[in-house]
């Protein structure tokens, strides 16, 4: 091994250290996705779906009007895109509407609202104005005031919470132009001052949604690393800092393929002094805070997503029935009705998954953090879907913007700004890549923390025969029951042409959880490389995940009488998708060409296929 792959191995090692050292190390609530991975689907944790009480969905009707009401009668989404500014007066109405309070206790000024009532704030503002939806999203989701929540002081709660109704926003600085998804990379540091009262904080964060025009932030900086165990530990620290504070800078604005609107680009701390007391949660405990913040921060994401989804629905709906070709509406014809149905049955069974975790995320009974972050990859994936699908159906309307289908006469239906707006959801709060490895690990979970110690080589034999004999109990009588037969569905409370889809969500998560110990305990400590397979448990997982969400939607809504036989038809058509996709995952883990092409892709890392990118004009690399 070289100089540079011993450094590389040890850079790697040091970052998977830190971040292992700084996520949740107990399910502490029940997790239906844990559980789903373990090859156990616990159908009554998911059913009946859980429903608002009349009293909270009757308060956020009523809010929801008022701000659906104000934005149609204040804002313009192409005046917005085209002038990338959401207008001042409109910022500052939706301050007085409690809008950029809503989850804040209102002992602390805000509205006291769930997560399922912030959520549906999301959905109906995504559908409308991404740039604004972001705002609001970035502010509350991972800005200020969930930290606050969740960790904050009494002090600090009192101090800063009632600013967020009265015109303060917020957001939260982590990615810096060399550290983006590894932490270990961060250079801002925080260096303590007069005994440890204050901190000087130097650095550059980048993209801090909000940033710009911040009035406070959450800032992950360095402070000084601490000796555990003997070994240096680098610490991450959280903290609360106003932006009027002398040495704070914003030096930059971007702009971005879309979401002209938001305020985000470089900001800068020079001798920014911060007092010890703005410290979230505590010294070194600041990735932990991120990570678990993220947990409900992700949610607000599938509910945007999944309103710009239904408002493209609408769109292509609308198109299908008016255009005519060949004697017929488009909708007519067999090419674009599968595509319309395809989109409302993907729709239905993101928005099951919406309201199931954003109401898992108000009972204090679940552990959210694999739900939350299955909802974010599985929403944002299947909504881009969905946009390309309503892009093709609108053909030319669809590429041409708003505004020019408007000045010629047309109906304005904004889709080319909507897709410009939405291509960041895979990649923000977690890209599809990163959330990928993050759901895996923590799936893997029940398994690791039975065989860590077997592999680690400090630990003395004989402790290894007693923790193996454990496992092996353990084991014996867990891996059994994978393979009984499944009858699952048959005797549950939901309607008969759901029955099957709910006994192939079991075979499968069974099937799954079978696979995934065959795989590990083959590869043991190489498996985390197995990237590719990695992804395909958690695609199966997904699926299963969206299956059951789906069909406890809409045995739900049915028996309500609520929806009646269309919830049904949506949930069939997904469920028999989703099995199609699950069985082709389940044989590609065996059978695939991931060798093929890692070594394709060696080959042109290298410089050895070159000659392909022949006859082009290069720019210069900066």
């Amino acid at each position: 091994m070289t100089l540079f792959d011993k450094r590389m191995a040890r850079e790697k090692r040091e970052s998977l250290e830190l971040a292992e050292d700084s996520r949740q190390t107990q399910w502490t609530e029940s997790s239906f996705a844990a559980r789903l991975f373990q090859g156990a689907l616990d159908w009554d944790l998911i059913h009946p779906f859980p429903e608002q009480t009349k009293e909270e969905k009757e308060a956020g009707d009523e809010f929801l009007k008022r701000v659906e009401e104000f934005l149609i009668a204040h804002l313009d989404p192409d005046d917005v895109d085209i002038t990338r500014e959401i207008p001042k007066e409109v910022v500052r109405g939706l301050f007085e509407l409690g809008a950029f309070s809503v989850k804040i206790p209102k002992e602390y000024g805000g509205l006291g609202f769930s997560q399922v009532n912030f959520s549906r704030l999301g959905h109906l503002v995504g559908s409308y104005c991404g740039s604004t939806a972001a705002l609001l999203s970035a502010h509350q989701s991972i800005g200020v005031p969930q930290p606050l929540i969740l960790f904050g002081t009494e002090e600090q709660k009192k101090e800063f919470l009632p600013r967020f109704r009265q015109g303060a926003i917020s957001g939260f600085a982590l990615t810096e132009p060399g550290a983006g998804s590894d932490p270990r990379l961060i250079k801002t540091t925080a260096a303590p001052i007069d005994d440890g009262k204050f901190y000087l904080l130097n650095g550059e964060k980048l993209w801090c949604t909000n940033g710009n025009i911040a009035d406070v932030l959450v800032v992950m900086a360095q402070t000084p690393p601490k000796i555990v165990g003997g070994k240096e530990k680098k610490q991450i620290t959280a903290f609360i800092v106003e932006t009027k504070t002398p040495g704070f800078e914003v030096a930059y604005r971007c702009k971005f393929m879309g979401l002209n609107a938001i305020q985000n680009g470089i900001i800068r701390f020079k001798d920014v002094k911060v007092p010890r007391e703005n410290i979230i949660l505590g010294e070194g405990e600041g990735l932990k805070l991120a990570f678990i913040t993220l947990n409900t921060g992700r949610l607000t994401l599938p509910a945007i997503v999944t309103g710009t989804s239904k408002w493209c629905l609408y769109a292509a709906r609308k198109w299908a029935k008016e255009r005519k070709q060949w004697g017929a509406p488009i909708g007519e014809h067999e090419a674009i009705a599968s595509k319309i149905s395809n989109m409302a049955a993907v729709i239905f069974a993101m928005d099951a998954m919406t309201w199931l975790v954003s109401h898992m995320a108000d009972d204090e009974r679940f552990d959210i953090r694999l739900e939350a972050a299955m909802s974010k990859l599985f929403s944002t994936e299947k909504s881009w879907e969905v946009l390309n699908d309503a892009v093709q159906i609108r053909g030319g309307r669809g590429y041409e913007t708003g505004p020019s289908l408007k000045g010629r006469g047309e109906w304005g239906f904004s889709l080319e700004r909507a897709m410009r707006d939405s291509r960041i959801n895979t990649i923000l709060e977690g890209s599809s890549e990163i959330l990928h490895l993050f759901i895996a690990r923590e799936a893997l979970d029940f398994h690791l923390n039975k065989m860590k110690n077997l592999l680690d080589p400090k630990v003395p034999i004989a402790q290894k025969l007693k923790i193996g004999l454990a496992a092996a109990i353990g084991y014996a009588f867990w891996y059994p029951k994978l393979w009984a037969p499944s009858f699952f569905g048959g005797g549950a409370d939901i309607v008969k042409p759901l029955k099957k889809h709910l006994r192939f969500a079991r075979r499968s998560s069974r099937r799954l959880a079978r696979t995934m110990f065959h795989k590990m305990a083959f590869y043991q400590q190489k498996l985390v490389a197995k990237q590719n397979m990695l992804n395909r448990f958690v695609d199966i997982g997904l699926d299963i995940f969206a299956i059951v969400s789906a069909l406890s939607y809409a045995d739900t809504l049915l028996k309500k009488g609520e929806r009646k036989e269309e919830a049904i038809e949506l949930a069939r058509l997904f469920s028999s998708q989703a099995e199609s996709r699950i069985n082709r995952n389940f044989k590609e883990i065996s059978s695939n060409r991931d060798r093929l092409s890692n070594s394709i892709a060696k080959e042109i890392l290298d410089g050895g296929v070159e000659w392909l990118e022949n006859d082009i004009i290069k720019e210069e690399y900066i």
